[in-house]
């Protein structure tokens, strides 16, 4: 009967971060802590308007020309172009070689989106690898396109370090051409990103099993308040695979231009150096026709307003040189609460060894806390993290670190005496 045909959906269980921020909102208690959600924070605990977005947008609304017309398909060529001169690199080979085809997306979770579509109907055989732990939402948004996932080594929880032994040992063990999906920078949820020297390895191993890469790039310039320093894996990666794999690169202006609402982002393919014989230029709009299809099937063409914001940010010379303040600004802020919360630690005595957290880098920090942990962090001191012990450190200031500090010293105290 047609009328009972959705009685048996199955209840899926919330989303679990955006399940703490619906406790945290209905927590009554007056001193209350949000180190679950991934959104960048004053000192005074409240969202912050980049300087650079506010005179962008005075700019915009100041133009005679200004208005709410429909977007090409493929987004706004100046942001498309801008967002891929920041990660490539003025001086990019590819680049100027006409091997980057570019489209806009709803943000870098669109950006995967299109990956994924791209790659289920293209190479929907290959295995995806992501990080054990990875960002939580990149298992779902490939098997919701039918694509297997797979798992490779890289914290070592023991030690809190990267566990590049096992991260080599399974590039190798892979398929040959399978997709191997990193963190360009500030790994979410560890905070730990690899070396220069631990990337150059990575990356030699990657191309000597012509896996293909997808470079997820969400906190560039945001992780350490340079564009060049946060793109370094990036430019080193196509430097390494561009002569034998095309190179995946999904970009979010979330983190980093503060675009969180208005889901900015690009997504863009590095073609591989090929034969003499080959129509590069017949290959690169084959291929924007499919990602075009993608688009233009699913939200017709890609929203403009956070577009226009983060393309005049890109090629007004005065806002990047503000913008580029504005992501020291950020990522000097955390730092700051890095050290701060590890030093509270420290003066504590709160039992274990706390620099892991000074040395990770970006939004977040594998504290290294387990589920019981956070359970009790959440139920005695109203202190809020996802249950993996990932902190967003952009949720600490001046006003709360100390008593996110001796919160987490009770907590460690209550489970280390426990055991006794």
């Amino acid at each position: 009967m047609s009328k009972t045909i959705f009685n048996n959906i199955e209840l899926l269980p919330p989303d679990s971060l955006f399940n703490i921020k619906q406790r945290l909102a209905n927590d009554s208690r007056s001193v209350k802590v949000d180190l679950g959600i991934g959104a960048y924070r004053d000192d005074t605990g409240k969202p912050w308007v980049l300087p650079s977005v506010r005179e962008a947008e005075k700019l915009i609304q100041e133009d005679p020309s200004y208005n709410h017309e429909y977007l090409g398909i493929a987004g706004l060529p100046t942001l498309t172009q801008g967002a891929a001169r920041v990660l490539l690199g003025e001086d990019s080979p590819a680049l100027r070689e006409g091997r980057v085809v570019s489209v806009q997306s709803l943000s870098g979770t669109g950006a995967l989106h299109i990956a994924a579509k791209f790659i289920s109907k293209f190479c929907g055989d290959k295995l995806i690898y992501l990080s054990d732990p990875t960002w939580a939402n990149h298992k779902a948004i490939f098997e919701t396109q039918g694509l297997k996932t797979a798992n490779y080594a890289y914290w070592n929880a023991a030690s809190k370090s990267l566990d590049l032994e096992g991260y080599l040992r399974d590039i190798k063990a892979a398929p040959n051409g399978s997709v191997f999906v990193v963190h360009a920078c500030a790994h979410n949820p560890t905070g730990l990103d690899p070396s220069k020297d631990e990337w150059s390895s990575i990356l030699d191993t990657l191309a000597a099993k012509e896996h293909i890469v997808l470079f997820d790039s969400a906190y560039q310039g945001f992780a350490s308040g340079s564009l060049d320093e946060d793109a370094y894996a990036l430019r080193l990666g196509l430097k390494k695979l561009a002569p034998v794999t095309p190179v995946f690169v999904c970009q979010s202006f979330a983190k980093n231009v503060g675009m969180y609402g208005e889901r900015v982002g690009c997504f863009h393919l590095v073609l591989p150096q090929q034969d003499a014989a080959v129509d590069q230029k017949a290959v690169a709009s084959a291929i924007s026709s499919q990602l075009a299809r993608i688009t233009r099937s699913e939200l017709s063409n890609p929203p403009a307003y956070g577009a226009k914001i983060v393309s005049k940010i890109l090629n007004t010379p005065e806002l990047t040189a503000q913008w580029y303040k504005d992501m020291i600004t950020m990522s000097s802020r955390i730092h700051k609460m890095r050290i701060a919360l590890r030093d509270h630690l420290v003066k504590l005595g709160t039992p274990g060894n706390w620099d892991h957290i000074v040395g990770q880098t970006g939004m977040f920090s594998y504290t290294g806390l387990s589920p019981q942990m956070v359970e009790r962090l959440e139920k005695e001191h109203a202190v809020y993290l996802v249950n993996s012990g990932r902190a967003s450190i952009a949720g600490l200031n001046s006003g709360n670190v100390e008593y996110v500090a001796r919160a987490i010293n009770e907590v460690v105290r209550h489970f280390s005496e426990s055991k006794l």
